[in-house]
């Protein structure tokens, strides 16, 4: 096999791969090997027909196909390795010549990393962010621990408030009319759990048990059913039944038997370091992407498009995998949220970027500070990996050959290059803003730390199934 590679605009280059003749051959052979068995020639049983002669009755070419792609699977990666160059695409192949007894030639066009002239990455400010944690943060998650071990009582003795558990009938009307989907019974609901339309649940608040309720409320114009999009419509509603959680007492009986201490206070105070710990690592991760922004702002890069493409897919192939992890199909999800996979590729571009310039700058930044990862790091690495899988050290250092270990360091140095960034950041008082650009700040801000491979959703609330009066059918795929 030789490659020669030819530069292209924009960091896109052509690879020109040619394979000896004999290795197609291989592939036609193996072709042959694998679908005789599909092939009737009279006179022959099935499997037993010479290839010399399917091919005169089908043609020269009847195996090319499988043979080309059979050699393109196991050439491509060696051209890649072999050509020296650092491909960050998907190839888009193309074959220039496939005869039987010629070489196999066919052409590869793909994006290569970027060049990028690192902006200032020292001494970049970040906001100062308080670590402190409150009595009443300790309290509050000691009882969100306390309302996982509650006991359910049913309540006869008062109205719904806030938090209940109620048991519902209800029937909806539009325009006086009832309309299909609108009646319940019996139906168990939460009380402020959103799992209703806006508006909804917080007119139960107060509604006596088997006492008549109506509930006025205003369809969402994107609702899914467009019969009810927008419109105005009274359900009559009757609270059959209320429950509400009663948490235990916290006493020292309880954080013996719900904790590895003995008394309450020890606790709360091992309650507050896990917090310290918690607001600390959230900290810095903030600190890290306010850094990152900073930097790629200062610095200049220029992205292939199939660079971008690569990483579109890449981060929806993740997103799907994280739904199988839930039980959940991408098809399923796509029927439920109307949108399709083209549309999720594109609406996850800008974080497709975003990862791919928070990496190449991370990158930048390991060669300018000359950042390495020690054989006892990637050894460290290596053992934490056998820790996860329950294997022998050795059995994962088989497992993980050198190409897998060369990202494995280069990943390591991208953390250092991001603690790097942290620890030498400026710290300033947090800039107050409005409450309408806190929101847009919080809707934009990326949700990982761009030192790790990690994905937010691929779209938040609008590839969110979406809430009906019956049934939610989903939980958000994250």
């Amino acid at each position: 096999m030789s490659v020669q590679v030819e530069k292209l605009e924009k960091s896109m280059a052509k690879l020109t791969i040619e394979v000896a003749a004999d290795e197609l051959e291989k592939a036609i052979q193996k072709a042959y090997e694998k679908n005789k068995n599909k092939i009737t020639i009279p006179g022959f049983r099935k499997g037993k027909a010479p290839r010399k002669l399917i091919e005169q009755m089908y043609g020269k070419g009847v195996f090319l196909e499988d043979a080309a792609n059979e050699v393109i699977n196991e050439e491509y990666p060696k051209a890649v390795e072999e050509c020296g160059e650092e491909v960050v695409s998907n190839p888009k192949i193309e074959v220039t010549q496939v005869e039987a007894g010629k070489n196999f030639i066919f052409t590869a066009e793909v994006a290569l990393k970027p060049p990028v002239k690192l902006g200032k990455y020292k001494g970049v400010e970040v906001d100062k962010i308080d670590t402190k944690v409150t009595d009443e943060e300790v309290d509050a998650e000691i009882d969100n621990e306390r309302g996982k071990n509650a006991r359910t009582v049913d309540v006869t003795d008062r109205a719904v408030k806030n938090g209940d558990m109620v048991s519902l009938n209800f029937e909806g009307f539009v325009d006086g009319e009832a309309f299909e989907g609108g009646r319940g019974e019996d139906y168990p609901l939460t009380i402020g759990s959103g799992a209703f339309i806006p508006g909804f649940e917080e007119q139960l608040i107060g509604a006596e048990i088997d006492k008549e309720v109506e509930v006025n409320v205003t369809f969402p114009e994107e609702y899914q059913a467009p019969e009810l999009a927008g419109k105005e419509a009274v359900f009559k509603c009757v609270i059959k039944g209320i429950q509400e959680k009663e948490l235990p007492e916290l006493d020292d009986e309880y954080a013996s038997d719900h904790s590895e201490f003995e008394t309450v206070k020890e606790y709360k105070e091992d309650v507050k370091k896990k917090l310290e710990s918690r607001k600390e690592a959230d900290a810095k991760n903030k600190k890290e992407e306010q850094a990152l922004k900073a930097v790629i702002e200062d610095s200049e890069m220029e992205l292939p498009e199939a660079m971008v493409e690569t990483q579109q897919r890449q981060i929806v192939n993740e997103f799907a995998q994280r739904l199988q992890y839930q039980g959940l199909a991408l098809d399923q999800y796509l029927q439920y949220s109307g949108s399709s996979v083209e549309k999720m590729i594109e609406q996850v571009k800008p974080q497709a970027i975003e990862r791919i310039q928070s990496r190449l700058v991370l990158e930048a930044i390991v060669a300018a500070e000359k950042l390495e990862t020690s054989d006892e790091e990637l050894e460290a690495e290596l053992q934490k990996m056998a820790d996860q899988y329950k294997m022998e050290l050795s059995k994962v250092k088989e497992l993980v050959g050198e190409n897998e270990q060369k990202t494995m360091r280069m990943d390591l140095a991208v953390r250092k290059a991001a603690d790097f960034l942290v620890e030498n950041a400026k710290e300033v008082a947090a800039k107050k803003t409005t409450k309408k650009a806190a929101k847009k700040d919080d809707e934009e801000a990326p949700k990982k730390t761009a030192a790790k491979k990690t994905t937010k959703k691929a779209k938040d609330d609008e590839e969110a199934p979406k809430k009906t009066t019956r049934k939610k059918k989903t939980e958000d795929a994250e």
